[in-house]
C-alpha cells in the first residue's frame, strides 16, 4: 500500500513548548478527535478507542563526522 502524507510539520522548539504541545495533544486522544494545525495546513483525525502505540528511541551515528543525532518518536497507529 503506498503512503501518502496527509500533514507534516517540523520546527525547533524549546522543552517547554514540546510538552505544552504534547499535554494538549494527550487531551485530544482522550476526546477522541485530534487537530492538527500548522500555518499553512489543518487535518483533523478520529481515533479508535484502542489504537497501536508506539514508543521509539533512535540514535544515528554520523559516518564522516562521527556525531551522534538522537530521534525520539510517539506513533499511534490504526486500521480502518
Amino acid at each position: 500500500m503506498p503512503e501518502e502524507e496527509l500533514f507534516k510539520t517540523e520546527e525547533q522548539r524549546t522543552r517547554a513548548g514540546i510538552a505544552d504541545t504534547l499535554e494538549a495533544a494527550a487531551a485530544e486522544i482522550r476526546e477522541g478527535t485530534v487537530d492538527l494545525e500548522s500555518p499553512t495546513q489543518a487535518q483533523r483525525v478520529t481515533l479508535p478507542e484502542a489504537p497501536t502505540f508506539e514508543v521509539e528511541l533512535e540514535r544515528l551515528t554520523d559516518s564522516e563526522t562521527g556525531a551522534e543525532r538522537y530521534e525520539l518518536e510517539y506513533e499511534i497507529r490504526w486500521t480502518r
